[in-house]
This record gives structure tokens, C-alpha cells and sequence, in this order.
């Protein structure tokens, strides 16, 4: 499957918006009402890492987030993550990257607080 299309999406077509201070990575939000601070809601993005995109730092968020990689590849840059994952979900506070994309990727995130009972 190519970087460009994805099930008949043209991903080149879509309001990608560089990450500030990430060079070669950008995003789309498709739906986004999480409240760090408040601790509730969700986010759903694509992410894109151009080839040869890299991060330089380790991450760690205080909600859960699941990662699938939907086209290309993405593997840590530490060790911290198994290379070329398809699918990664991370319980809050875990450790992650930093990452790098050879040949570039295309990522589908979801990342949510858990619901208050």
C-alpha cells in the first residue's frame, strides 16, 4: 500500500499541520476533547513521519494512548519499542521513544483518559 492513499483516502489531500519542533512529522486531528489538566476526554489523529523522520526525545503522558501504524514502519530509536510495531497501546505514565521512520509512516493515535466512575 502506498504512503499516498490509504482505502481510497488521498492522504496527501488532508490538512496535514507540521508538529512545532519536529521536523518531518505532521498531523491531522480528526476529533480532540481531551483536558490534560481536568484528566477526561479523548483525541483521535493521524501522524505522519516523512522519510527518515526522527524524535529526539522519550514521551510520557498521563493518559492511555493506542498507536497502529497503517502504512510504512516506526521503530524506536532506544530500544524502548519493538521495531516496525503494528499496534501499541501504553497505560498512562509509560515511557516512549524516541522514534525513528526510515522509509516514512502513517499513524492512526487514540488517546484517552480513562472514565471517573
Amino acid at each position: 500500500m502506498s504512503l499516498d492513499t490509504l482505502k481510497g483516502i488521498v492522504l496527501n489531500d488532508l490538512p496535514w499541520e507540521q508538529f512545532q519542533g519536529m521536523p518531518g512529522l505532521s498531523v491531522v486531528v480528526l476529533a480532540d476533547d481531551l483536558d490534560e489538566v481536568a484528566g477526561t476526554g479523548s483525541r483521535t489523529r493521524l501522524v505522519r513521519f516523512d522519510s527518515g523522520a526522527r524524535t529526539h526525545d522519550v514521551l510520557q503522558h498521563p493518559y492511555w494512548e493506542e498507536v497502529l501504524c497503517l502504512s510504512g514502519s516506526l521503530g524506536g530509536r532506544d530500544g524502548s519499542e519493538g521495531k516496525d510495531s503494528n499496534f501499541v497501546r501504553r497505560p498512562p505514565g509509560t515511557p516512549h521513544g524516541p522514534f525513528a521512520s526510515p522509509e516514512g509512516c502513517i499513524l492512526a493515535e487514540f488517546q484517552y483518559f480513562t472514565p471517573r466512575r
